[in-house]
Order: structure tokens, then sequence, then C-alpha cells
């Protein structure tokens, strides 16, 4: 499968919060790309999400350097090599937020949610803990490819909720999963094949939530420049409230 990715991203602080707690990477040595949403007061949110980041892009770079590194956690034979060494990094990110939370009474509480897309030769594989998005749009078609990890995904799995009721939610801000959270983590994975034209849309909920899917995709499906089309999502966000920071990493599969 012979593609190159071209890549585009935007981080903004929304229009209700004080500062950006979200952080991303674009890790293109590695084919890996990263959308971190913090939680937590004082600006630890911030931490954490520059923490899960920093954590993976150095755990996937001592990998590469040096392929019989001896890992934090056991491999899971039921994955293959390189969907391993993703969900590993991911583990060891969260373990080293909850170490610092737990240790340092300043940022005692805090998380982030993550979504990442892992680029092989072969395919792609996303991974995700909370409510952090992966999108593909195909051929004018938008599909989600994460489930959140969220307190109203789970009422919606358990009684179909009319869209008022999920308008009105008052626990919406409300995620099951996360880094930092608990001393171990599960992590979501998916394998893709993809196509050439191909756009994947990470996300963090600042964009997912004020944006309707059908703008998403009309959006990235109408505007073949990749930083406009960046900044024209968080501008909609933004037009539509901006209740929460926004952050999108947009790859696109070119011949």
């Amino acid at each position: 499968m012979s593609f190159r990715i071209q890549v585009a991203a935007e981080t903004n602080v929304g229009m209700k919060r004080p500062h950006n707690e979200d952080n991303f990477a674009i890790v293109e040595q590695h084919g890996l790309y990263m959308v971190a949403d913090g939680m937590g007061g004082h600006a630890s949110g911030e931490i954490a999400s520059k923490m899960a980041v920093d954590a993976i892009a150095e755990f996937f770079a001592t990998t590469a350097e040096d392929t019989e590194k001896t890992w934090p956690y056991k491999m899971d034979r039921a994955r293959g090599y390189e969907e391993n060494r993703l969900v590993v990094a991911i583990k060891l990110a969260n373990l080293r937020i909850y170490e610092r939370a737990q240790r340092d009474r300043a940022t005692r509480g805090m998380g982030t949610t993550l979504v990442s897309l892992f680029t092989l030769s072969d395919g792609i594989y996303i991974a995700h803990v909370g409510d952090s998005r992966a999108y593909r749009v195909r051929n004018g078609q938008l599909t989600q490819l994460t489930e959140d990890h969220s307190l109203l995904n789970d009422y919606i799995k358990m009684r179909r909720l009319t869209p008022d009721e999920i308008a009105n939610f008052p626990h919406k801000n409300v995620i099951t999963r996360a880094l930092g959270m608990k001393e171990i983590v599960k992590v979501d994975t998916r394998f893709e094949i993809p196509e050439v034209g191909d756009v994947y849309v990470l996300c963090s909920d600042g964009l997912a939530g004020p944006i309707s899917d059908a703008e998403i995709c009309e959006i990235v499906s109408g505007t073949s420049d990749l930083e406009a089309c960046a900044s024209q999502l968080v501008a909609r966000a933004n037009k539509n409230g901006g209740p929460d920071n926004i952050t999108v990493v947009l790859a696109r599969l070119v011949p």
C-alpha cells in the first residue's frame, strides 16, 4: 500500500474557557498523530495532556531505536507487534500521569483523554481512551471510528434516548475512562484499511460537541486545503458557541 500523508492541525482555547488544556502531537517519522484533552483544575489538565503525548512519542522513539528494549507491560498475544507497541505506549503514559497525580497534591485528580492514529505500510491503527474522537471521511461519507467512553454514551447504549434527552443530558461532560484516573487503563483499538483520498479527523470533544457530523463532513469534503479545513472546523466550533477547548488533527492519504 503506497501512500503518503498530508497533515494539518489547529488548537484553540474556544469562547468560554480561560486557558487551553488540549495538546496534540504530529510525529511524522513514526507515522503517529495524537490529540489529548486534559482535565483537572489549576491548569493540571494541560500538564496531563502534554505528559500523554510526550510519553507516547518518547516510547515510540526508544522502541524504534532499540527493538529489543524491555517493555513495561506484557504483550497481548491477541494483538500484533505494532498494535501492542501503541497500546503499551498509552498504558505507560497513563501510569506516568497517575503517579504524578498521586505524588503531587497540586495535580491530584488530573487526567486526559487521548485519540491516536498510527500509520503502517499495511494499514492504520486507531487507539483511544475517553471521548476524543476519530472520524474518517471517504467519498463524501463520514464514519465515526471511536466510541466515547462517557456517561452519556453509556446511557444511550442502555436505553434509547430521544434527541431532546441527549441535548439536555445533565452530565454530558462526565467521562468514564481517561488516562490518569487509575493505575491501569483499558485502551480500545481499531484497524483500518485506508484508501487514497481518505481524510482522518482526530479531535477533542470541543470540536465534536458543537459541530454536527453533517457539518464536519461538509467542511472536510468541501475544502481541499487541509490547513484551511482545520481553521474552518475550529471557526465553526467557535461560531456554534465554542464551549470548550478545540483541537483537530487532519491526516489525508495521497498517492
